[in-house]
């Protein structure tokens, strides 16, 4: 009997379906040679502490580092899993060969790995790699079945990423909270969650110390049209435009003349330039006509799907993550945890039938119908694409969507149908004049044909239903301004002007511009190419980055203001603690996540990669141990206590029972109060989370000895 694993029931009902599996058992489902049965996600996961040896139970700074001789799994303590599992392990002894049907990426290949080594599988393993799960795709997986072996680096990675992140969670998130929690307060740290955090407290502090400085624009009206002022580039822009070029994977430019006039820092300077030019007549000096084209923007990888649906909808990364993963197993999108913008060779005889299949779309797919469908580098390359290709429709009628997946779903199908109409087509003309020797220069485009743009025109009258119009893509940078027509050599009066600005500070993170942050480590560019370069060193992969952010949330290290990410005074205060650069450095947990990435590529070693990370750790170990100093941060039950003290007294009621309570009501959120514990980590123990009782908060691991007790 052939056993086939998948990663959820409901894609094994799926792959049952296409097997001709019939039969429904407990726990799986039987027919025609096959059987097929399911995990819930994780069903293993490494041990804890204390089950390497008992004495790691308590914490105590004397057992740090803990570093096990050998990391070893176990079955996550849920009745529904330990159930699934013994029906798993009972098929898999008897089987004679085994399927993994896992998801596709790393993380489903972990997964599957651990489940069949609990499980003790002895018998030959195959491997379905597929990138969608319509019927077509399952059959056509089983009809090219992989070697287990082909992937065994890509499970040495997720090893890898799963061993380092126990390695350093377990021992710096005890070691801070003992040294500067006082054991009162769990304070996590995390090999992706602390850098995370502490992009967002250096956002924060830069806005906190911005000094605005005040300056002037110099501009001038001529024929009904505003010049403004050419400014001269510092010395710093200078620098980083030449970084910047070196890093691109494009040419490097030929140098352009630093033209223009110093910056206006003074009012008395920018009057004597206004009074200097005031009566001199304006003479246009050059008039340049460039054609330009713009290619459509690049099919969605998971980040710039969660930043388009952030910046566009307000969506979370992780509710993006949860709709786009819900669409791929209705069979309508491709596997979603992807970091890619390309799509291989192989993906081009199939657009026409995907085409073909987007039925709300007709409108715009009928003037490719019949032709031969663009074929553009920029889209198709096989050597930017690894695992899997960006994420685009399948074909399959887009059916029993909810309005948000309807949402995703649209931004995926037009990305898609843009990708084979034509470049954008404009014309961009820029004068120059000068008025007693200082340059004036104004800017003009014109769409001349707008190939791929009409996708995203509007008003749009062919949206899917239950899409309304303002839920379309808007068109970006587009904004068309039609100049008079200018001869060089023309002169006449024009009418100076002189305006007043301040300088403004960075803007805080949210949650599109961090997950770009995250991906290039820390470096928030624009250009698709330098991105690309500076995505190895990004911190986390593409499908953890929104748990990240998440877990940020969960421990209110961070806060929302409308769509803005604040750090709370616990986060600010962490990130302050951490002397080790390399527990809260971008760039250099960049680097760890890039020798991941080597490791899957068998580039690197995985054991290079732990004995670097436990040497590391230890390390830090050592430097915390070092601190005598007398830092600490600040509990949450100090803050709220420091929080009610603020408000101004009413009544003296000191014996009231309820006046706690409702001091804590009055907390602002990023200090939550004593009944807002619920879900919160457990303070003693660190395992479990607050629970609430008749009479008093306690631990979920109570049933295991933790004795926390917080009395109403």
């Amino acid at each position: 009997m052939i056993v086939c694993i998948a990663e959820k029931p409901s894609v094994a009902r799926d792959i049952a379906d296409v097997l001709g599996a019939k039969n429904k058992k407990d726990g799986y489902i039987e027919g025609n040679g096959y059987q097929v049965t399911w995990t819930f996600g994780h069903l293993c996961t490494l041990k804890e502490p204390h089950e390497y040896t008992p004495s790691w139970k308590a914490w105590s700074l004397s057992s740090l580092p803990m570093i096990p001789p050998r990391f070893g799994i176990k079955l996550i303590n849920d009745p529904s899993i330990e159930k699934q599992f013994r029906v798993i392990e009972s098929l898999m002894q008897k089987a004679d060969e085994i399927i993994n049907c896992g998801d596709a990426g790393q993380e489903g290949e972990l997964i599957q790995r651990w489940v069949m080594q609990k499980a003790g599988a002895r018998c030959p393993v195959k491997r379905l790699w597929i990138s969608s799960l319509t019927e077509e795709a399952i059959r056509e997986g089983f009809q090219n079945l992989k070697d287990q072996s082909d992937f065994k680096p890509l499970y040495e990675a997720g090893l890898s990423r799963a061993i380092g992140d126990w390695v350093l969670g377990m021992n710096a998130t005890r070691l801070y909270t003992l040294k500067y929690g006082q054991n009162r307060q769990v304070l996590s740290i995390g090999r992706v969650q602390t850098p995370t955090l502490a992009l967002i407290v250096k956002r924060q502090q830069e806005i906190e110390n911005f000094t605005p400085q005040q300056y002037w624009v110099l501009a001038t009206v001529y024929r009904d049209t505003t010049f403004t002022a050419i400014i001269r580039k510092s010395d710093e822009e200078l620098a980083q435009e030449e970084s910047d070029q070196k890093e691109s994977a494009k040419k490097t430019k030929k140098a352009v003349e630093n033209r223009g006039i110093p910056p206006i820092t003074d009012l008395p300077t920018g009057e004597a330039l206004m009074k200097r030019i005031k009566d001199v007549p304006f003479t246009v000096t050059e008039v340049t006509k460039k054609a330009g084209t713009e290619a459509p923007p690049r099919l969605f990888d998971l980040t710039s799907l969660q930043v388009e649906c952030n910046k566009k909808f307000g969506y979370s990364a992780d509710e993006t993550l949860k709709l786009i993963q819900s669409l791929y197993e209705k069979k309508v999108t491709t596997y979603p945890r992807v970091d890619t913008t390309f799509l291989s060779d192989d993906i081009y005889p199939k657009c026409p039938g995907i085409l073909a299949g987007l039925k709300p779309y007709e409108t715009l797919t009928a003037p490719l119908a019949g032709t031969k469908l663009n074929k553009s580098k920029k889209v198709f390359d096989n050597s930017k694409v690894t695992d899997h290709h960006a994420i685009i429709p399948t074909g399959q009628p887009p059916v029993n969507l909810t309005d948000m997946e309807k949402r995703v779903f649209d931004l995926v199908a037009r990305r898609f149908i843009a990708v084979f109409y034509p470049d954008c087509k404009f014309s961009t003309t820029t004068v120059i004049g000068e008025t007693d020797g200082i340059e004036f220069k104004v800017t003009g485009k014109q769409i001349l044909e707008p190939g791929w743009r009409i996708i995203f025109a509007k008003p749009q009258t062919n949206l899917p239903d239950g899409m309304t119009d303002s839920d379309a893509e808007p068109r970006e940078g587009d904004e068309e301004r039609t100049l008079p027509t200018f001869v060089k050599g023309e002169s006449g009066p024009h009418l100076p002007t002189l305006n007043e600005k301040w300088t403004q500070p960075p803007k805080p993170y949210t949650e599109a511009t961090l997950l770009r942050a995250m991906e290039t480590a820390g470096k928030l560019v624009d250009n698709d190419e330098l991105r690309d370069a500076l995505k190895e060193n990004g911190i986390g992969r593409p499908s953890t980055r929104a748990a990240i952010i998440e877990t940020l949330f969960k421990r209110h290290y961070i806060r929302k203001e409308r769509k803005n990410l604040i750090a709370t005074p616990t986060g600010m205060e962490l990130i302050g603690l951490i002397r080790e650069e390399l527990l809260k450095s971008a760039e250099l947990t960049g680097i760890w996540e890039k020798k991941l990435r080597e490791i899957e590529r068998k580039s690197y070693d995985a054991s290079t990669f732990l004995d670097e990370l436990k040497q590391m750790v230890a390390e830090v170990v050592h430097s915390v141990l070092s601190d005598n100093t007398n830092r600490r941060v600040t509990t949450m039950e100090e803050a709220v206590k420091e929080e009610a003290a603020k408000k101004p007294a009413t009544k003296k009621k000191v014996s009231a029972p309820r006046k706690p309570k409702t001091a804590a009501k009055e907390v602002k959120p990023e200090n939550p109060p004593a009944d807002e514990w619920v879900g919160k980590p457990c303070p003693l123990c660190g395992k479990g989370t607050i629970i609430k009782g008749k009479a008093a908060y306690g631990c979920s691991e109570w049933k295991n000895g933790c004795t926390f007790r917080k009395p109403f």
